[in-house]
């Protein structure tokens, strides 16, 4: 079992002698720090399980860098010490987040016990977090289609192990919320997630990105700066688009993999760094691999534990679910009143294809919200906002995996005859013999269909 970290700040160097040496004995893990710049520097570069913090510091003082810890969401145990301290300075160390406070001189028996309290209340929090995490980790994974009920339990599994995670899928997917979700259900939950998008970021400035940059190390670079992976440290990296990953730096990548440790640009220094990769990609990577833009042996090291995201075209049952969750969050983020969606409208979504997936299904329901003017989101106001490829019919045809010929072939002739009518204006007579179909018979398909009859026309 891993020792307690402790880290004390405290400018007196006899109360950093005197209580590190107690600690020690105790089997602690101790730094110390004489002032709140060292302090900084020793909390940006390790996760202490304890803060022991005095609350006068030659160039800052305690409630600050507590003050600071919280609002960077660092929840690490603080235990603030005093030697005048007053009722208002300890009320105030716990309304910031304070586990408690001591007076100084600090007696070992009284720090030891308190410390042993403050673990043991980390602890419970933690597991508390864990637990409620690990029950909602996969909850922005909706739809209760087979494919996506899979999608769950393989999340699941995978985020119960430290290997590196491929997530693979087209664009709008959800790979990003696979990805949280394998971080959240993790015991790395509690450490930091940090992401990065290969595709977004300029070729020459990806490796400081990743591996951060000493002072100097080139033009704009007036300070030392730690990268992706060292903020990674302990938890979990999302390495999006890693596809289009230049081939320089997915040796790089490799490397740092391999032997868990980096170099920043322009330093020296290996620095170990301990981080669970999961990388995503909506290519595939073992074409590239054939085409010779893609390492075999990165891919080997990112495909430990693969994930497939499935197209909504797969799970299209699962429309009905997303459309009524994304109406309510847009009607909400624009401050409209509730919307409702008819049947018709909601057949009409239900038999699109989406090549732009869950993100896709979402964007055209904040359209409709946006755009329809009444309480309902009718067929004809689907119609007019859904994408026409092709010079075909909205979505590129109706099949949809599991539904029974007889109704698509319905869903197909509602489709062309309302349409027909759309194009005459209502215009019954006319359309019938576009159609080139008896106007009784048009009439009665109409009424088989539930197709409203025009106000105007005949």
């Amino acid at each position: 079992m891993a020792r307690a970290s402790v880290l004390i700040v405290d400018d007196e160097k006899n109360i950093l002698s005197t209580l590190s040496r107690a600690l020690r004995v105790e089997d602690y893990d101790v730094d110390v720090a004489g002032n709140g710049e060292l302090a900084a520097k020793r909390l940006g570069a390790k996760a202490y399980d304890v803060l022991l913090l005095d609350v006068q510091l030659p160039d800052t003082d305690g409630l600050t860098i507590l003050r600071q810890l919280r609002e960077q969401g660092n929840a690490v145990p603080v235990v603030m010490m005093s030697g005048h301290g007053t009722i208002e300075t300890a009320v105030q160390a716990t309304q910031l987040g304070a586990f408690t406070f001591l007076e100084k001189p600090v007696g070992t028996e009284q720090l030891l016990l308190t410390l042993r309290n403050a673990l043991g209340m980390a602890q419970l929090e933690a597991e508390n977090r864990d637990l409620r995490e690990r029950s909602g980790a996969t909850d922005d994974l909706l739809g209760d289609s087979r494919v996506m009920v899979e999608l769950r339990e393989r999340i699941a599994l995978a985020a119960d192990a430290h290997a590196n995670v491929l997530v693979q899928g087209e664009r709008g997917t959800g790979k990003e919320l696979v990805a949280r979700a394998i971080h959240l259900g993790s015991r790395r939950a509690e450490r930091p997630y940090e992401k990065l998008n290969s595709a977004a970021v300029p070729r020459e400035l990806i490796e400081s990105e990743l591996f951060g940059h000493e002072a100097g190390a080139f033009t704009g670079a007036t300070k030392q700066r730690r990268g992706k992976f060292e903020r990674a440290h302990g938890g979990t990296l999302f390495l999006d688009e890693v596809g289009d990953m230049p081939a320089d730096m997915q040796a790089k990548l490799l490397r740092v993999l391999q032997e868990g440790e980096l170099e920043r640009v322009g330093g020296h220094e290996l620095i170990p760094v301990d981080v669970r990769v999961v990388a995503a990609t909506n290519k595939d990577l073992t074409l590239e691999i054939d085409e010779k833009r893609f390492r075999a042996d990165l891919y080997d090291r990112l495909n430990v534990l693969p994930i497939r995201v499935p197209p909504l075209r797969e799970r299209i049952e699962d429309v009905p679910h997303l459309v009524g969750h994304f109406l309510r969050q847009v009607c909400a983020a624009n401050d409209r009143r509730g919307k409702a969606l008819s049947e018709g409208a909601l057949g009409l979504l239900s038999g699109y294809d989406y090549p732009g997936n869950v993100r896709e299904l979402r964007n055209l329901v904040e359209r409709l919200v946006i755009l329809t003017p009444g309480d309902e989101i009718t067929e004809r106001d689907a119609r007019a906002l859904l994408p026409i490829r092709g010079g075909g019919a909205a979505g590129g045809g109706h099949y949809r995996p599991g539904v029974p010929l007889k109704d698509m072939l319905a869903d197909a002739e509602r489709d062309l005859i309302v349409r027909a009518l759309e194009h005459h204006d209502g215009h019954v007579t006319n359309t019938a013999g576009d159609l080139e179909v008896e106007r009784s018979h048009l009439y009665k398909k109409m009424k088989a269909l539930e197709i409203e009859r025009p106000t105007r026309g005949n």
